[in-house]
């Protein structure tokens, strides 16, 4: 993999690693959302068909990026809270089981799981890193593990943490979770596109993504997988769309009670939207190209000399066994001043994010190893 930031939109003079945040757009999904802006000036245009072409291609591309078997299991969504309320309402929950989720995951992936423990009488278990930076990852790993009993309906986590770019090992998890006869839930917006992912190995009940991050989208449309455990489930929101037969426009008032296949039902309205469903057409369409595992490794390679220079420095960074290499948690020692280091970083246009303790750094296919090495310049300053 080389280089690519030529492809694009990116700020001269600025060092961004924060991906994580919010990816900066390419060249060929722009152009595609302003020709699509400018389609809407000639509606007569847009025919009937136009309503579901693009988001069966797009459901088809997410498919082939996340090796799902089967592209009707895919539903766009508007957001992860949407995507994630589609499956926390379906999964079967009663009084007294238990809803595992990691310490500080994203709130997206926790206010739906407390509001559904609340209605059924069921109980949070949140599972916690060891307080101690010795071998963080595989404790927390051996935590979570620990933590699934026959009590456990579902557990909610990300295949990382959002703050610190800790791995969790859903192989393991989800050999635990079937044991015990429990769902698992996967918030995949902060790996899926520059980490592989694959349905067929990990065979998750649901993996939903946010679409601004990884996959290169637009803001406000995501993807989302449900497996054919929700093939009858009840979907937040009734729309047309979804429903038997919405192709034909005469026939729409003969309403139907049928839902068209599988997590069909679990598309958000007016999903077909002509603007953004053709840009996360088109990024996703390059990730594909590109492959995830060719991303991922980028990511090492043009970062490994400037962590292990950041650890000389006596800052903490995960195992790599136990992180990802697109987006990883910087934690200062007690002699690196962090209200210092944010000024150093803002003076010189480094871009980074502060997500609890950690400094997240989080890089794609448009950062080089010039960018690392002015990043631990400030630390060394």
């Amino acid at each position: 993999m080389q280089n690519k930031k030529h492809l694009f939109d990116l700020s001269e003079g600025i060092t961004y690693l924060n991906g994580a945040y919010m990816s900066p757009q390419l060249k060929s999904v722009t152009k595609i959302g302003l020709q699509s802006v400018q389609r809407k000036a000639r509606p007569n245009e847009v025919l009937p068909e136009d309503f579901f072409n693009q988001k069966e291609i797009l459901k088809q591309r997410f498919a082939t990026l996340i090796d799902a078997p089967d592209y009707k299991n895919v539903a766009i969504i508007p957001s992860v809270s949407y995507g994630i309320a589609n499956a926390a309402n379906n999964v079967p929950i009663k009084k007294g089981d238990e809803i595992i989720l990691v310490d500080e995951q994203f709130p997206s992936n926790v206010y739906i799981w407390q509001e559904v423990a609340k209605k059924n009488n069921a109980i949070i278990k949140i599972v916690y890193p060891p307080k101690s930076f010795e071998n963080r990852g595989k404790v927390w790993n051996e935590n979570i593990l620990k933590a699934i009993s026959i009590n456990t309906a579902v557990i909610a986590l990300p295949h990382v943490h959002w703050a610190d770019g800790t791995l969790f090992d859903l192989k393991a998890i989800r050999e635990k979770t079937k044991a015990v006869d429990a769902m698992l839930v996967i918030d995949g917006t902060q790996s899926v596109g520059a980490l592989p992912f694959s349905v067929q190995n990990l065979e998750p009940d649901a993996l939903v993504c946010g679409g601004y991050k990884w996959l290169l989208g637009p803001y406000s449309i995501g993807m989302a997988y449900y497996s054919d455990a929700f093939n009858n489930g009840t979907p937040i929101e009734h729309n047309w769309m979804n429903r038997h037969n919405s192709e034909d426009f005469s026939g729409l008032t003969n309403y139907e009670d049928r839902y068209k296949e599988k997590a069909a039902r679990y598309s958000v309205g007016e999903s077909s939207n002509f603007v953004l469903t053709p840009m996360m057409n088109k990024a996703i369409e390059q990730l594909i190209e590109w492959q995830p595992e060719n991303i991922q490794e980028y990511g090492k390679s043009i970062s490994k000399n400037a962590i292990q220079k950041l650890k000389t420095l006596g800052c903490f960074i995960e195992d790599d066994n136990y992180r990802a290499h697109h987006l990883f948690g910087i934690y200062l020692p007690k002699n690196i001043n962090l209200e210092d280091l944010k000024a150093t970083l803002k003076k010189e246009q480094i871009f980074v994010s502060y997500r609890g303790n950690a400094i997240r750094i989080s890089c794609n296919v448009y950062n080089t190893e010039e960018d690392f090495e002015k990043l631990v310049n400030c630390f060394s300053k």
